[in-house]
């Protein structure tokens, strides 16, 4: 075989559970303080995985809220400053006693003007009280 991927001694990843958020409108028209002033055609998608010592329920939100905060940094490299519609899906790998997590975030840039509010917590957070 001309390459080898994975050393024959290590064992694969395997899931242990795995949480998927539909797409979430996270502003709605009635907001007054909120003006829209462009939408992007596309939504900006992100995966973000990381190596979880203490793999507890604070763990997988931290990963969720992390995962967002880069992908909003995504989006204002392209002159959007809000997300109008978010979703995630959040996998848990297990290989012997070590964990991994992997966070798939996406939501669709706009661009608001005036004050912004409040930054809400991603949507539907609380699938994660099934896990573990």
């Amino acid at each position: 075989m001309l390459f080898k991927f994975r050393r024959q001694w290590e064992a694969p990843w395997e899931v242990v559970d795995s949480k998927t958020v539909s797409p979430v409108c996270m502003y709605y028209d009635d907001e007054d303080t909120l003006d829209i002033v462009a939408v992007s055609d596309t939504d900006t998608r992100g995966t973000y995985v990381f190596d979880v010592k203490n793999l507890n329920r604070t763990a997988l939100r931290n990963a969720v809220v992390f995962s967002r905060q880069q992908l909003i940094q995504e989006i204002e490299k392209k002159d959007f400053n809000i997300l109008m519609l978010e979703s995630w899906r959040l996998t848990i790998f297990r290989r012997g006693k070590s964990h991994r997590v992997e966070v798939q975030y996406a939501g669709k840039g706009a661009q608001a003007l005036g004050k912004l509010p409040h930054l809400p917590p991603p949507p539907f957070m609380d699938v994660l009280q099934e896990v573990l």
